[in-house]
């Protein structure tokens, strides 16, 4: 079925990992800025928080809608300076078995070797390569993204939510939204271009505790 194919955007959601590119103060297109009103936002390494990341794709879908999936179990780092934003980094990857949608055949289709072809390329990785502020609580993060075996640059529009103690576990944790878009075609991805879009909006809401990752990078 035509509605299949559409599930090919959900690459889109790799760039994710990127997505994950909560690394510092960065702006996400369509979104209201917002400023925090902390006076300082603690600098340091942080990793991700899995529970509370996610990265949400969309792609268009015989041109008559959006069709949306979602990526979890983001793992990464961030070394954050807000001080000097230009000197912080991340480093984020995405496991896309993670993928889901509203249809398990869909996912499943998506997984395949016409797709994101999940079994030999289960990850997805985003590394930043440069920070450029954009004020208070913006900032543009650019990277290189590797999907399915191919690595190409990336760009992340950084939000910065807020910052403060988790009263659940008392970790000090900051939070961003950043939203970006690739062209599946350019990762070698190019199954039923006629019936679902090249291009995948990615839109990730990241979450990082402060202290070293649990797991090695």
């Amino acid at each position: 079925m035509q509605t299949r194919s559409t599930i090919v955007y959900l690459l889109a959601g790799l760039g994710i990992v990127l997505a994950l590119n909560c690394a510092d103060p960065v702006l996400a297109s369509g979104m209201t800025p917002v400023v925090a009103e902390a006076p300082v936002v603690e600098d340091g390494l942080y990793h991700v928080d899995s529970q509370r990341t996610q990265v949400v794709f969309s792609v268009s879908c015989l041109s008559i809608s959006q069709y949306h999936g979602m990526f979890s179990g983001v793992s990464g780092s961030l070394q954050l300076d807000s001080t000097h934003p230009e000197q912080s980094h991340v480093a984020l990857q995405l496991p896309l078995h993670s993928l889901t949608t509203t249809s398990g055949s869909v996912a499943e289709t998506l997984w395949s070797e016409d797709w994101l072809d999940a079994r030999k390329y289960p990850d997805a990785r985003f590394v930043s390569t440069n920070v450029v502020s954009e004020g208070p609580s913006l900032a543009i993060v650019a990277g290189r993204l590797t999907l399915h075996g191919v690595t190409r640059p990336m760009v992340l529009h950084v939000h910065f939510v807020g910052a403060g103690e988790n009263p659940m576990d008392h970790a000090y944790t900051v939070g961003f939204e950043a939203q970006g878009t690739l062209q599946r075609s350019a990762f070698g991805i190019k199954t039923a271009m006629t019936a679902v879009g090249d291009d995948v909006t990615l839109n990730l809401t990241g979450v990082f505790e402060k202290g070293p990752s649990e797991k090695p990078e």
